[in-house]
């Protein structure tokens, strides 16, 4: 399957749907998608997790409902 960028927004749609939201690992600024379980991430509103994604020319790909932030495409940058 081919990973496709996506918006914030759709990414909210499928997070909410599979009920994960987005988070930061502590002391870093790293960001990812969890489910909240697990005590090294902790979780950010969709605001900061879109600033740290345009801050660090990041962007959400999808591909089945599975998603991944990797960098963005040069002309979404």
């Amino acid at each position: 399957m081919v990973m496709e960028p996506i918006s914030v927004d759709k990414a909210m749609e499928i997070a909410k749907k599979k009920g994960i939201k987005p988070g930061r690992v502590k002391d870093t600024k790293g960001v990812q998608f969890t489910k909240g379980r697990n005590p090294r991430l902790e979780i950010i509103d969709w605001d900061e997790f879109k600033a740290t994604l345009s801050k660090r020319k990041l962007a959400v790909f999808e591909s089945g409902g599975w998603m991944k932030i990797m960098k963005a495409p040069k002309g979404k940058r």
